[in-house]
């Protein structure tokens, strides 16, 4: 039998709180009424409302379904979910991964970075949660209420610490998750989103389904980044046939037969020099792996409209 009690947090004022690994396991959860408190979900969780919470700090494990905000001030919160709402917010900085377009609605003053963070049952619980560390619009945010010359949402600074915002538990039983908040190690890629790209020049690769499809991308994305040039954007998906013809053009073909294996990867670097980094880093890495790169500098931006085009069909958005 499920207490409720288990499965909230109320009324807490000054306190660090919070959920161990495996103890939360896909139940939804209630956090309301906080104030001047730390509250660590280290789990995944169905859904997670987050209701009347002044000055929190709060980091949300992987939430299967929405998270909601309302009525909260001042909090500081790392979360990863599929959706992500906030209703009567104000002054949230929020280091988020999302899988569809994050929602803020009669909310002002709020911040976005991109979700940084890694503790051993991380990866685990973003696969129970039916996350996939690949799909985050963290700063594609639509404003359901926006107001004619001001602007209710922002991005957080390029070179924001997350630790600065929630720092690491202080309480001994927490202290337990060996946590770590260096953006290298973080599970999910840390992506510049809508910032302002550093050069015209972009570089669309592509992965396909297999073995070590995750650990490839992950190996070319430190790689790049080593070099110097920005992940702009990552996406898995799954493609058919006629999606291949659409992105991949003519060389379609030989990338089909891969489709059926399961989601593409796909990766979106910047920088001058993208498409030769990225073609010769491949070359020398991943010799024996199959991977689209774009051809040239002149086809590339045309491979990641393509792609992002057929993406946004596919997301309905």
């Amino acid at each position: 039998q499920i207490d409720p009690k288990d499965y909230t947090f109320s009324g807490l004022k000054d306190e660090t709180v919070g959920r161990l690994p495996g103890k939360v396991a896909g139940q939804q959860f209630v956090i309301q009424d906080c104030e001047n408190c730390s509250i660590y979900i280290f789990d995944h969780s169905a859904t997670i409302t987050v209701d009347d919470c002044v000055n929190c700090q709060i980091f949300l494990g992987p939430i299967k379904g929405s998270v909601f905000f309302r009525d909260c001030k001042e909090c500081k919160c790392i979360v990863a979910c599929q959706q992500f709402r906030t209703r009567d917010c104000r002054k949230l900085e929020v280091f988020l991964c999302c899988a569809t377009q994050p929602i803020i609605e009669s909310s002002t003053g709020m911040k976005f970075g991109c979700f940084q963070y890694y503790y051993p049952e991380l990866a685990l619980q973003f696969k129970d949660a039916g996350l996939s560390i690949f799909n985050n619009t963290w700063s594609n945010i639509h404003d359901f209420t926006p107001v004619s010359g001001e602007n209710n949402w922002g991005l957080l600074p390029e070179n924001a610490v997350v630790q600065d915002y929630v720092p690491l538990p202080s309480s001994e039983e927490l202290k337990a998750v060996r946590i770590s908040t260096d953006a290298t190690r973080s599970i999910i890629p840390i992506t510049r989103g809508r910032r302002q790209k550093s050069s015209d020049e972009s570089c669309l690769a592509v992965f396909f389904a297999g073995d070590y499809t995750t650990a490839n991308a992950r190996k070319l994305i430190d790689e790049m980044t080593g070099k110097g040039f920005q992940l702009v954007q990552t996406k898995e998906v799954s493609m058919k046939a006629e999606d291949a013809h659409r992105v991949f053009q003519q060389c379609a073909s030989e990338f089909i037969p891969l489709l059926e294996k399961g989601p593409v990867v796909a990766l979106e670097f910047n920088g001058d020099g993208a498409v030769e980094g990225c073609q010769s880093t491949i070359n020398d890495i991943f010799s024996g792996t199959k991977v689209f790169v774009s051809e040239s500098k002149a086809s590339a931006s045309q491979d990641v409209d393509n792609f992002y085009n057929f993406v946004d069909m596919q997301m309905g958005m």
